[in-house]
């Protein structure tokens, strides 16, 4: 059988979103992926250079696929955010990775900062029209309580309770963000 570098990337990939989601930069091990993927540690850094390199490729793709299933589009920011906290419930993966980012990075440049700034820029623009300069704000917030309601499920459970579910939490989002300020609709409707 021929030797398929697409399906090794893919594997290597996969791996690695597991590998970085679970450990972050610094507690990853490509000899993990590695071992994961079925392939080799030249093959890890024939295709993607070093391990931060590895890193950078996999939160990009999960950016990309993230920016593809929940499009800025110019509908509410609510329905948005509903959007978003149901990809993160689907992909927590994703919402990792971000956490990761900004544990191990900072405020440093991080992987693919331009074209994920677009994608904010898009969703701004799209919110503009109805909100004028409060955009970046609600958006910036919006985004907020989407990450905060399921990247720490222990303070959800201490101040909720154990019984409030993400079912329940996801509803709670969605009106948090009818309720910020410039939101122009009813926070109870």
């Amino acid at each position: 059988m021929a030797y398929d570098s697409t399906a090794t990337k893919e594997r290597i990939l996969a791996a690695a979103t597991s590998e970085f989601a679970a450990y972050g930069i610094a507690g990853a091990r490509v000899d993990r992926i590695a071992a994961q993927a079925q392939a080799n540690k030249r093959a890890i850094y024939d295709y993607f250079g070093d391990k931060d390199k590895l890193f950078a490729a996999v939160l990009e793709r999960l950016m990309t696929d993230l920016a593809q299933a929940v499009p800025p589009g110019d509908d509410d920011l609510s329905a948005y955010a509903e959007r978003l906290f149901d990809h993160h419930r689907a992909h927590p993966e994703a919402l990792r990775m971000l956490m990761w980012e900004a544990l191990e990075l900072g405020d440093q440049p991080v992987p693919g900062e331009e074209p994920r700034t677009r994608h904010y820029e898009d969703k701004v623009r799209a919110m503009q029209a109805e909100d004028g300069d409060d955009s970046r704000t609600r958006l910036f917030l919006a985004l907020g309580l989407v990450g905060w309601s399921l990247a720490l499920p222990q303070v959800r459970r201490m101040i909720l309770g154990a019984d409030h579910g993400l079912d329940e939490m996801r509803a709670d989002v969605v009106r948090a963000v009818r309720a910020l300020p410039g939101g122009g609709e009813n926070p109870e409707g």
